[in-house]
């Protein structure tokens, strides 16, 4: 590295920029732990604002369509959270693995893991899509629709369901290049997939210019599309040799040795996030028992706190790269302050959201509908919510570290105790027995999520997890 390069990576600035470009020979087993948690932070931040501003975007069109559409996307995304859940829990083996073979210098075997994962995602992908597109009306009613609202968001289900490969592929992929440490790759994709889908949104959904006007369905239509070039251009970046993972054809042979590992891992996780957004899907349907306003409501302020939340896991993840890498070289204790060092960010960027949120929830949410009743549901959801952003900061931070480890069954343990055992009865409890309505979900949710920290903050403590292999 040249003097120059040198002088400029010791600024803010010239570590900003670095961190956008990307850099395959950094080590992030050496040097400044605070340099090291910037530049893997910096990135997936970034990263995880675009994916915040597709999803609030996505309401903020859909909205214009009245409150039914925005209740499909509502009942849709609580179903698709299942398969998020099984593709970050996936994510999580696949970032943990390449962190460890990366941390130990093995790229050769780094790159095996990402042409299994390949495998994974495909298949995965096929059963979830096939099951998707012939039960779409099913799942709607499932999760309380009425007949017009099903019909009406039968398209635009059968066809975010049908889609899911882009999903799959999306997190998969980039599990790959954060465990690598190239954070800035992860990046581009995604800002090149919610960029597309920003711009196609619009158009689709209304019919502007060339585009025919598909409604509800041109939403789903331009999510889609804009994933699945965002995908096309992390292949590339596998394939053209420019990231620390060199993937060749010849490597897509399958393995069912590393499969076998990757799913033994991912086990953990899967199950860790099946149980905590299975337990979404549950508070969605008790919100649905009060009507589409409730729920197109809660909708829209969940989409708002996505908003704020996505960010701080994008430092989350930052800390799981640094723990998996770091645990491969054999540095436990330099593992562990990489968490402390980032959590502390953390806590005080969700602090500073907090505020935001409690102080001007009503402006906020007017943005997205101009409907009194409502905007009154989403008001109240945003500022109960928000209560408890400190203590996911801490959680979030925790929870990514055990799973950077490869240790997913204890977030596993701890989310069914605290969303099954605790947050469900307990929001049932405030919105029927204590007559709270949607109120008592939404309390429910900043409770649970706090308890979620605490537990997870005394289990780290005991450092169990540094003994951890895979």
């Amino acid at each position: 590295m040249t003097n120059t390069q040198t002088s400029e990576n010791k600024t803010v600035f010239g570590l900003f920029k670095q961190a956008l470009r990307g850099n395959t020979e950094q080590d992030f087993t050496q040097g400044s732990i605070g340099q090291a948690a910037f530049l893997l932070s910096v990135p997936m931040v970034l990263e995880m604002v675009m994916e915040s501003i597709f999803a609030v975007t996505d309401i903020f069109f859909v909205s214009s369509l009245g409150s039914e559409a925005v209740s499909v996307v509502g009942l849709t995304e609580a179903v698709l959270t299942l398969l998020y859940a099984i593709a970050i829990g996936l994510s999580m083996a696949v970032t943990a693995t390449v962190a460890r073979r990366i941390g130990e210098k093995d790229v050769d075997g780094a790159s095996k893991v990402a042409a299994q994962t390949l495998w994974v995602g495909a298949i995965t992908a096929l059963i979830i899509g096939v099951f998707g597109v012939h039960y779409a009306i099913d799942i709607l009613k499932l999760m309380g629709a009425n007949s017009t609202v099903a019909e009406q968001g039968e398209s635009y289900t059968s066809i975010m369901m049908g889609g899911s490969i882009t999903i799959l592929y999306l997190f998969l992929i980039n599990a790959i290049f954060r465990g690598a440490g190239d954070a800035s790759v992860a990046m581009k994709s995604l800002w090149l997939a919610s960029g597309i889908n920003i711009v196609l949104d619009p158009m689709l959904i209304f019919g502007i210019g060339p585009f025919p006007e598909m409604g509800l369905a041109g939403a789903a239509v331009a999510t889609n599309i804009g994933r699945g070039i965002g995908i096309a251009f992390q292949l590339y970046v596998l394939f053209s040799m420019k990231s620390r993972i060199k993937l060749a054809f010849h490597q897509l042979a399958l393995h069912w040795e590393i499969v076998t590992s990757l799913l033994k891992t991912s086990i953990g996780g899967v199950l860790q996030f099946l149980i905590a957004t299975a337990s979404w899907v549950a508070l969605v349907r008790i919100v649905s028992e009060y009507g589409s306003d409730a729920v197109a409501g809660y909708t829209i302020a969940i989409r708002v706190v996505m908003f704020s939340i996505l960010p701080a896991w994008g430092l989350s993840n930052a800390a799981a790269t640094l723990v998996g890498q770091n645990l491969g070289a054999q540095l436990p204790a330099r593992a562990e302050k990489s968490v402390w060092t980032i959590a502390k960010y953390n806590v005080a960027f969700m602090l500073l959201v907090a505020f935001v949120f409690y102080a001007f929830a009503p402006s906020i949410i007017g943005l997205f509908i101009n409907d009194p009743v409502v905007e009154s549901y989403g008001i109240n959801c945003l500022r109960y919510v928000s209560y408890g952003y400190g203590f996911y900061a801490l959680g979030m931070v925790l929870v990514q570290s055990f799973n950077g480890a490869g240790d997913t069954m204890t977030p596993t343990a701890i989310n069914f105790v605290c969303y099954w055992i605790f947050q469900i009865p307990l929001a049932y409890g405030l919105a029927s027995f204590y007559e709270l309505g949607p109120d008592g979900v939404f309390l429910a949710i900043a409770i649970a999520e706090s308890i979620i920290a605490l537990v997870a903050f005394a289990v780290f403590r005991r450092g169990s997890w540094k003994l951890k292999t895979v």
